[in-house]
C-alpha cells in the first residue's frame, strides 16, 4: 500500500487565510499536493472508471448505500481509501458493490459505480484476483451456459412439469408472437422452475402465441459482465443473438430483470436489437384478460428489483398486477421504489455470499426480510429469479419461518387465476 506523505508546516495559507502553530497542525495536518495519488490515477485511467476521480466527498452515497447499512463500505469511502494509496484492485471493497445504482441516483458529481466497478473488476479478473466462488460461477457459465453448473441438456426439462404446452422454437418451426427468454435460475432452480410453470400456465390461459429457445438458450450474462467478465458476457451474447436470429418473432419477454437490462442496453450494441419487455410489463398490459377466480386475503409487500426499478425505471407494472389480485392488500415498505433496498444478488453478489459474509453484520436479504416483517406483510412478492431463494433463506435465518412467504408475482397471479392449486405459505 502506498501511503500519503504527511507534512508539518509552521505556516499554511488556506483560502487566503494564514494559519500557523497548533492551529495549523490541528486543521491542516496534510497538504493535498503531498498525497501520492498514483493509485487513484491508475484506477481513473481504466476506461469506464474515470468518474471515480470526480468524487468530492459529500457523503450522499453513503447515506443511501445498502451495503454500508450492513458494513463499512460506500463509494465515498472507496474514493478516500484509493486517494490515500490503497489499491482498489486488491481490496475486498471491489467485490462488495451490488451495482444497485442507488449511489448514482443521488450523486451530484455523477460518480458512476455502474461503470467503475465492472471496469476495475475486469482488471482484477485478468490478474487472477477475483474471489474463488465468483470464478466458479464464471467457469460454470463458460462450460455449461449457466452459473449453477447444470447440464445444458436439462435446460428445458422444467417444461415437462408445466401441464401445458411450452413450444420450443427448434421443434415448432413457425413464427411466434412472443419469444420467451427464460434464463438460468427459472430453468434450473427448484423455486425458479415453479415460477416458470406458473408463467407458462398464464401464457397458455391468455392464448399467447409463444415459444422458448430451450437448450439453445444460454445465460444472458449481464451479471457476469457487471462482475468483471466482459469477455464471457460477449461470448454468451453472441451465442444468444445467433440463436434468436434463426427465428421469427415480434418481441422478447424475459423473466429476469438482469436479462431485461442486457437485451435493452447491451445486446443492441452487438447487433441483437428486438422489442423487449419484462413479464410483469407484458402481463400488466393484458390485465383485463386475466380472469381471477380466487381471493388472496393476505397483506402483500413488494421488493423492487434494482435492475427493473432503479436501472430501468419500471415501478408500476408489478404493482398494477398486485393491486389487481382480489382480496389482497398491498403494503409498501419504507424503502420502496427509487429508495428500495437491494437483495444483495446483483453485480455478482449472487455468487459471493461466502465472501461478503466476512465484511457485513447481516446479509442484505436478511435486512429486507426484517423490514417486510416490520410492516406486517404475510407475503413478500418478488419478480427477479435471484430473489426467491435469497429471501427464503433469509426468512429462515432471521427466525421468521412460517411468518413470511416469498412468492414470485407469476405464482400469485397464476394462483388467483386458478392455474396452480396452492400457495406454499411457508418454506
Amino acid at each position: 500500500m502506498q501511503k500519503a506523505k504527511a507534512i508539518e508546516l509552521d505556516v499554511a495559507v488556506v483560502d487566503g487565510v494564514e494559519l500557523s502553530g497548533s492551529w495549523n497542525r490541528m486543521f491542516v495536518p496534510r497538504a493535498i499536493s503531498e498525497y501520492d495519488l498514483s493509485v487513484l490515477d491508475e484506477i481513473t485511467s481504466i476506461p469506464g472508471a474515470e468518474s471515480l476521480g470526480y468524487c468530492y466527498q459529500c457523503g450522499k452515497c453513503t447515506a443511501v448505500c445498502p451495503v454500508d447499512t450492513v458494513g463499512d463500505y460506500s463509494p465515498r469511502k472507496i474514493f478516500r481509501r484509493t486517494q490515500l494509496g490503497a489499491s482498489l484492485i486488491d481490496s475486498p471493497d471491489l467485490w462488495l458493490c451490488t451495482t444497485c445504482r442507488n449511489c448514482l441516483r443521488v450523486c451530484p458529481k455523477e460518480v458512476n459505480m455502474i461503470k467503475i466497478m465492472p471496469a476495475v473488476r475486469e482488471q482484477a479478473v485478468l490478474q487472477g484476483k477475483a474471489p474463488e466462488e465468483l470464478l466458479t460461477a464464471f467457469e460454470n457459465t463458460a462450460r455449461y451456459g449457466n452459473p449453477i453448473g447444470e447440464s445444458p441438456r436439462k435446460r428445458a426439462e422444467w417444461t415437462k412439469s408445466a401441464g401445458v404446452p411450452v413450444p420450443i422454437m427448434s421443434q415448432k418451426k413457425a413464427p411466434v408472437d412472443v419469444l420467451w427468454f427464460v434464463e438460468c435460475y427459472p430453468a434450473y432452480h427448484p423455486r425458479g422452475k415453479e415460477a416458470s410453470i406458473a408463467l407458462a400456465r398464464i401464457f397458455d390461459a391468455l392464448h399467447v402465441d409463444f415459444g422458448i429457445l430451450g437448450t439453445e438458450e444460454k445465460c444472458a450474462g449481464d451479471s457476469q459482465r457487471m462482475a468483471g467478465e466482459r469477455g464471457l458476457f460477449e461470448m454468451l451474447a453472441e451465442h444468444n443473438i445467433k440463436m434468436l436470429s434463426k427465428y421469427t418473432f415480434n418481441q422478447i419477454v424475459v423473466t429476469d430483470p438482469h436479462a431485461y437490462n442486457a437485451f435493452l442496453h447491451e445486446y443492441p450494441k452487438m447487433g441483437g436489437e428486438w422489442p423487449v419487455q419484462h413479464y410483469t410489463q407484458y402481463l400488466s398490459q393484458r390485465l383485463s384478460d386475466l380472469a381471477f377466480v380466487r381471493d388472496i386475503p393476505k397483506r402483500i409487500t413488494f421488493h423492487d428489483p434494482c435492475y427493473l426499478g432503479r436501472h430501468n425505471g419500471e415501478y408500476e407494472a408489478p404493482r398494477r398486477l398486485l393491486n389487481a389480485l382480489p382480496g389482497a392488500e398491498l403494503v409498501e415498505m419504507g424503502h420502496c421504489r427509487e429508495t428500495s433496498y437491494c437483495c444483495g444478488g446483483g453485480g455478482g453478489g449472487m455468487w459471493l455470499d461466502s465472501f461478503t459474509r466476512d465484511y457485513s453484520s447481516q446479509r442484505l436479504s436478511e435486512k429486507r426480510v426484517r423490514e417486510a416483517v416490520e410492516y406486517g406483510a404475510d407475503i413478500l412478492a418478488v419478480t427477479c429469479p435471484y430473489e426467491v431463494p435469497r429471501f427464503e433463506d433469509a426468512v429462515k435465518s432471521t427466525g421468521n419461518a412460517g411468518k413470511l412467504a416469498v412468492m414470485d408475482i407469476a405464482e400469485l397471479v397464476a394462483y388467483s387465476m386458478g392455474l396452480i392449486d396452492e400457495l406454499v405459505m411457508a418454506h
